[in-house]
């Protein structure tokens, strides 16, 4: 596979039709080779317009959606961005590119090596992926003035919200509702938060750290 052909026409055909008009995130998802944040198994699928199972409860976003969500987050040189469920690192290499530091946060301590590694392969110094419950986030290193969660979820935000910057910080992510999504921001205004709704998204599955408990039935 000619990798760089692939991303150019990822970029051209997924990103730009779509209303992403930060040139940065363009240049950067141009840039990095998004096949090196996939199983081996599945890197033939890396630039094709679907969601990549990584490990269970974990997708990479398609470009489209994932291209979408970041520009609207409008991530600035100097902002720190806290990275929730990264995965093997996309889309904190992505936002590394844009941010002045991203923090970064998986459960399992495999996927933080691996993720951990693959960043630092391709000198991405300016980002750190830390051990830690999703939910939970990383408050030690925060407030945050952008939060990011590239997957699809259906609660929980709370404590995440709370980790935002008064007055600039904002949250973007997928809220699930049955089959249906939207992407959605999040901002901080004191201790008032308000949300938006942005496009419609059909992630391949919620991340099971944000899952609503099923009801009880007799």
């Amino acid at each position: 596979m000619d990798t760089a052909k692939a991303r150019k026409h990822m970029v051209d055909s997924q990103v730009r039709p779509n209303d992403v008009t930060d040139f940065r995130l363009q240049a950067a998802m141009l840039e990095l080779p998004r096949e090196r944040f996939v199983p081996a198994d599945k890197r033939a699928l890396a630039y094709v317009e679907q969601d990549v199972p990584l490990f269970e409860g974990r997708w990479l976003l398609k470009a489209r959606d994932f291209a979408k969500l970041i520009n609207e987050a409008a991530v600035q040189e100097d902002d720190l961005v806290l990275d929730i469920a990264c995965g093997y690192g996309y889309s904190t290499a992505v936002l590394a590119k844009l941010a002045s530091v991203v923090v970064a946060v998986e459960e399992d301590e495999t996927v933080v090596s691996n993720a951990s590694e693959r960043l630092s392969d391709l000198g991405l110094d300016n980002t750190v992926v830390m051990q830690n419950p999703l939910t939970e986030g990383c408050p030690a290193q925060g407030p945050y003035d952008v939060i990011v969660i590239a997957g699809g979820v259906e609660t929980n935000l709370k404590p995440l919200l709370k980790q935002l910057k008064e007055d600039v910080g904002r949250l973007v992510c997928i809220m699930m509702d049955g089959p249906v999504g939207h992407a959605m921001i999040y901002t901080r205004s004191g201790d008032a938060f308000g949300e938006r709704r942005l496009f419609e998204a059909h992630p391949a599955g919620v991340i099971p750290a944000f899952k609503k408990p099923q009801a009880f039935q007799f």
